[in-house]
């Protein structure tokens, strides 16, 4: 039983023999005690008032002799009002400190035998990965990371968007302006080469629409179609849309190359084939980067087609309906309106298409829950594709989560792939890896390593700034980026923390040689100390509220928190200068405990530690 556990179990056994009060151990009001008031947890007495009938400071003091008395742990307290302040025994701590010593896996839970799938990434095949993507590939793989560590077997996988009209437009605008230009021929990595092209369709879209705006059918249109006293500036703004579908040649051939593709046309599946082919090997070379690995991939262009079978279903047990081509369904008893399953041309939609993609995973491996990280714009459409399996009674429905996450925004606003203005993942990996190398550089402190290492710490510094600046925020906000404020070394930041750990590494390379079984001798702990090992004694709470709240940020703020106090332990107490052999043992273990802790809890957010900075 840990102490906390301890604690409540005392004060409820105590508030039971002196007043006669039944208290379940769960509900007695434990917490740390202000760093004001001496202590190391306090306890709120006020609910047992009424059975006492005493002040709150005589319960205080009747529960505080009771423990002193009865609790093997507990040495001393003091009462400030109706708080009950509890001093733990020094060989609690030393002890402690030695079973989490031994303990390598420290903090994760055994396996449970229990199965989760989370989904992350899931891009689209007509540009490369942005800085959207990263926030999302982080989030998601550091949930798989997350709930590995609480004893599940997690599946990683991703669905892979790689048909429908974005992916058509990439296709006609290399196909109309590309004259035979590839990846090898221009050098460009083939998912940005990919995405040049998208960025070229919108740009011939753009001068197509504004020529078509001069034409007597724009102005014919803009007559019919106005609202009142909407000038031509706005109408036009306001109708691009409804051109790309209803004038635009583009728009009309993109959308032939779709309804050809669905059609299997031999002459369009090969072009697909082959600029996938070049999306998805740079893909790789990104997530190699970013050290991010999968264990399945999906394809739309696969699940789709069991979408259809899926509304089959629906269809005949009226949980679906039909108005000639197009398939719906009514979603007003979650606060929605109609939602279309298959489009009135009878193509799918990312509806029928997540539907065939959550039945084939099911099949495929059973998993109990499955977390789907896409980003909070597309909330009412998991709440309705949820709402319709748990319809059609599907076993897997209610196990199925959003892992909703807000926009990442640049100091200088919004990113938009169409117009080409998105930071490209690999610019910005590259980026902040530059910027770590600038400042390891200026500091001089790894000169002398050699020059492989020097790029591995560049490396791991300038990704531990980037992954922990994006997964210390709480998912569900929208967040901004700044990329010079990730690699600082002070403040909240991933240099920070990993600058902790290699001052606990450089204290272990700096020791004597001792005896180091005698830090269980060491009994006068000081408050830095003490508050050390109460924090790595969280850890394993970190991890557990970590995944029942599906939030990373949790385990990046419990980081910063245990790096602080480290550094706050680190001036204010002389290791390798303590007044006794005992006492130093207890330090250089408990750094080395520190070191471990930081190195674990990091790596549950994908981060890696260097051995020096």
């Amino acid at each position: 039983m840990n102490i906390l556990a301890q604690i409540a179990a005392d004060v409820a056994t105590g508030v039971q023999t002196l007043y006669g009060q039944e208290t379940p151990a769960e509900k007695v009001a434990l917490s740390p005690t202000r760093k004001e008031f001496e202590g190391d947890y306090t306890v709120v007495v006020f609910p047992y008032t009424k059975a006492a009938k005493k002040k709150p400071v005589d319960i205080g003091e009747d529960l505080g002799k009771y423990l002193i008395t009865n609790s093997t742990n507990i040495v001393a307290y003091n009462v400030i009002n109706g708080f009950l302040n509890l001093s733990i025994a020094p060989s609690y701590w030393t002890n402690l400190l030695e079973e989490i010593a031994v303990n390598e896996n420290y903090g994760k839970k055994p396996a449970n035998g229990r199965k989760i799938m989370v989904e992350y990434s899931s891009p689209n095949t007509n540009k490369p990965l942005h800085l959207g993507h990263i926030r999302n590939i982080l989030l998601g793989w550091s949930s798989a990371k997350i709930y590995e560590a609480a004893g599940y077997e997690v599946i990683k996988v991703q669905i892979v968007n790689d048909r429908g009209i974005a992916i058509c437009r990439s296709m006609l605008a290399w196909e109309r302006f590309g004259n035979g230009e590839t990846p090898e021929s221009s050098g460009i990595k083939g998912d940005h080469f990919v995405g040049k092209y998208y960025v070229k369709f919108n740009t011939e879209f753009v001068k197509e629409y504004e020529e078509w705006q001069h034409t007597e059918e724009a102005k014919s249109v803009y007559a019919a179609k106005k609202k009142e006293n909407q000038d031509e500036t706005a109408f036009f703004k306001a109708y691009k849309n409804d051109y790309f579908n209803e004038y635009s040649f583009l728009g009309r051939d993109a959308k032939e190359m779709l309804v050809k593709w669905e059609a299997n046309d031999p002459e369009v599946r090969t072009l697909w084939k082959k600029m996938n082919g070049w999306v998805l090997a740079g893909f790789d070379k990104t997530y190699e980067s970013l050290g991010v690995v999968f264990d399945k991939l999906y394809f739309e262009s696969d699940t789709y087609l069991l979408g259809k079978e899926l509304i089959e279903k629906g269809l005949k047990e009226e949980v679906l309906f039909k108005d000639g081509k197009r398939v719906w369904t009514d979603l007003s008893n979650i606060g929605m309106q109609q939602k279309t399953i298959l489009k009135s041309d009878g193509t799918s939609t990312y509806t029928s298409q997540d539907l065939g993609t959550a039945q084939m995973r099911y099949n495929d491996y059973q998993a109990e829950r499955v977390i789907y990280v896409v980003g909070d714009e597309q909330i009412s459409h998991f709440q309705g594709v949820f709402e319709i399996l748990k319809r059609l009674k599907e076993p897997y429905a209610d196990g199925l989560y959003h892992l909703a996450y807000g926009m990442v925004d640049l100091p200088t606003g919004r990113m938009k792939s169409r117009e080409g203005t998105v930071v490209d993942a690999d610019d910005l990996v590259a980026e902040v890896i530059g910027a770590a190398k600038a400042d390891a550089i200026e500091r001089g402190e790894i000169v002398d390593m050699p020059k492989a290492e020097q790029e591995d710490t560049f490396r791991k510094i300038g990704l531990g700034a980037l992954k922990y600046f994006i997964l210390k925020v709480n998912s569900k906000k929208r967040m901004v980026f700044n990329p010079e404020e990730s690699v600082e070394t002070q403040g909240n930041t991933g240099p920070y923390i990993q600058y902790a750990y290699v001052r606990c590494s450089g204290v272990a390379r700096k020791a004597p040689e001792i005896n180091m079984a005698t830090s269980v001798d060491y009994t006068d702990l000081q408050a830095p100390e003490k508050e050390l090992i109460l924090k790595i004694f969280q850890y394993p709470a970190a991890i557990e509220d970590a995944a029942k709240e599906y939030d990373p940020s949790v385990l990046a703020a419990f980081s910063y928190d245990l790096a602080r106090a480290y550094n706050k332990f680190y001036h204010d107490i002389n290791i390798l200068k303590s007044e006794s052999e005992s006492a130093m043992a207890f330090r250089l273990k408990l750094s080395a405990v520190v070191a471990r802790t930081l190195a674990s809890s990091m790596d549950l957010l994908g981060i890696e530690m260097p051995a020096r900075m």
